[in-house]
């Protein structure tokens, strides 16, 4: 990623490419992710593994649309975004298809000419009353 802006855009296309070596990719070696169900996984090789499975299965046929809210410069060299995030799932989950939104945080860095996420978090957009999920 050439700028923090790139984040939304490359994590959506490798998501939808349903490559986990490119979307471990963006990611620094020992990076931290927290999945919308509060997964909490450190390093690279943990977030691929986490995801690998799903997307053999229950999300081999989902899709991601990214929309970046906004990115604040903290320090020189870092950065903390915010971004939507629609999934849709397709047929291949035992819910059918189906849509979901998500805030996303990540905090990144830039190393070598080069950004990638150091920390990221996902949250489930959900009505606080019910607690079911709403699309934003």
């Amino acid at each position: 990623m050439n700028v923090p802006e790139d984040a939304p855009a490359t994590f959506q296309a490798a998501w939808n490419a349903h490559d986990m070596q490119a979307l471990g990719s963006l990611f620094e070696e020992d990076a931290t992710f927290v999945n919308r169900f509060g997964h909490y996984v450190r390093g690279v090789d943990a977030i691929v593994k986490m995801h690998v499975p799903i997307h053999e299965t229950v999300y081999s046929d989902s899709t991601q649309q990214n929309e970046l809210i906004d990115v604040d410069h903290i320090a020189d060299g870092v950065a903390v975004i915010h971004f939507w995030s629609r999934l849709s799932a397709g047929v291949a989950h035992p819910a059918g298809p189906h849509q979901v939104d998500t805030l996303i945080l990540a905090v990144l860095r830039k190393r070598n000419d080069s950004w990638r996420i150091r920390s990221l978090e996902n949250v489930t957009l959900t009505n606080p009353r019910t607690g079911e999920a709403v699309l934003r």
